[in-house]
């Protein structure tokens, strides 16, 4: 009888992991996309923009807010935690990582922290930021930028590993994906 359930466990893991990553991430429709992750347990405003082709680990760990967007082929691994703030941008191609393996450990065992993507950042297209990582808010996060500790808010962030380059105007910002103003039910 153990190892039935446990047999069962893997098949259930095994679907909803293909649900999250392949099926849900390529409905033909924005609306039915964000239906989705929601069915999945992922903890979202209505007014969220999933662009076809992204994908998501561990959906549970996943709170997005208000007028965040993002892009395809986004990998969003939440297994740890992840949370992204009002109207952040993640672009195209881009990576984030809650968990990873310990390299000196003997079992080549998981650890991982949570990721916390404040109001307002941007990262842009096959950035990556690893595990533990606060990106501020108003923060730029570079293309091709590696980020292996905290950005703090309005600094732009370049180059392996990450260090600051800029700095962002600090402003009232007015930009979000609003449902409501979207017109392109299918992409």
């Amino acid at each position: 009888m153990t190892r039935l359930k446990s047999r069962l466990g893997a098949l259930r893991a095994g679907f909803l992991w293909r649900l999250s990553t392949k099926t849900v991430p390529n409905l033909w429709s924005s609306r039915l996309r964000n239906r989705g992750m929601r069915r999945l347990g992922v903890t979202m405003s209505p007014d969220v923009k999933f662009f076809a082709g992204f994908s998501v680990r561990c959906p549970k760990g996943l709170v997005i807010e208000d007028g965040a967007s993002i892009g395809p082929r986004v990998l969003l691994d939440a297994r740890s935690g992840l949370h992204i703030g009002r109207s952040a941008v993640i672009a195209y191609d881009a990576v984030i990582w809650t968990l990873n393996h310990d390299y000196d450990d003997l079992h080549f065992c998981e650890k991982g922290a949570p990721v916390e993507i404040g109001a307002y950042a941007w990262i842009c297209s096959r950035a990556v930021i690893l595990p533990g990582v606060t990106v501020g808010e108003g923060a730029v996060v570079a293309t091709g930028a590696v980020v292996t500790h905290d950005v703090a808010p309005y600094d732009i962030v370049a180059g392996v590993p990450a260090r600051v380059v800029g700095h962002r105007t600090p402003r009232e910002w007015a930009y979000g994906y609003r449902a409501g103003e979207d017109l392109s039910y299918f992409e």
